[in-house]
């Protein structure tokens, strides 16, 4: 195993987080203290409790959930496509790491850049609402779980993007309302059908719930089944960019 090389393209990915910490780190938390302030705390002092929770506390997974996911496609989608559209990307692949070398390098990065951000967020929440958290050893699991599958998963639309508007689409275009859709901001169970039953095919439900479960104890979903399907779509990732490697589709020409 090959540390120094993981080291070295950790180092990187993080070294440019420090040069772009405006975008990279006070832009998403100003952004959810914004939505702490209107759905938290105007919106939700007029509004009652659910599954016997403060409406304010309730969105909080879901809110962290929203700036995990689209962070930790954006932070490793851009991490190897740009320098896919510099032409340096030959000089990763001819360097002596293994494949798996350079998606640890890319994506141990751009996942801890996200854990750092996600926990800034719930610091920050702080400020505003009133929580607690029930299960924190799995609270912190399905942070680090999360973060790691979206950026496997981001990682592999940074090498399937071949221009900067496709590096942006699958985020702006299917993350964000499938999150939205997918209970940050109400239970599934308020829902009436067919669209609670309609709701279950979102697989962010399926995040949100587990995360949920774990802050205060309560889920839309059982959360064995949240956990598996966090960890099949992480196999999932990981099988698509095993094939990128094999075939070098679009990172070998």
């Amino acid at each position: 195993m090959n540390f120094y090389g993981i080291a070295a393209i950790y180092r990187f990915e993080m070294a440019r987080t420090g040069r772009t910490l405006m975008q990279s780190i006070a832009s998403p938390v100003l952004s959810t203290s914004l939505y702490f302030i209107v759905f938290g705390t105007a919106i939700g002092a007029r509004m009652g409790d659910i599954d016997g929770i403060s409406y304010g506390a309730f969105i909080i997974p879901g809110l962290l959930m929203l700036s995990l996911l689209s962070e930790s496609i954006s932070n490793a989608s851009f991490g190897i496509f740009f320098p896919k559209f510099s032409g340096t990307i030959y000089e990763v692949l001819s360097a002596p790491v293994s494949p798996f070398e350079i998606v640890a390098g890319y994506v141990g990065a751009a996942a801890s850049k996200s854990i750092i951000l996600g926990l800034l967020i719930l610091a920050t929440s702080r400020l505003f609402v009133d929580y607690s958290i029930v299960h924190p050893v799995w609270m912190l699991a399905f942070l680090v779980l999360t973060a790691i599958t979206f950026s496997l998963f981001g990682f592999a639309i940074g090498i399937w993007a071949d221009d900067f508007q496709k590096l942006q689409i699958i985020p702006l275009m299917v993350i964000t309302p499938l999150t939205f859709l997918g209970g940050a901001f109400y239970s599934i169970n308020m829902l009436p059908e067919p669209w609670q039953s309609l709701t279950l095919f979102n697989p962010v439900v399926y995040l949100i719930s587990g995360f949920r479960w774990a802050f205060y104890g309560v889920s839309d979903v059982s959360i064995v089944l949240s956990l598996g399907m966090t960890l099949g779509f992480m196999a999932l990732c990981m099988a698509v960019i095993g094939w990128i490697f094999r075939t070098g589709y679009r990172i070998k020409p």
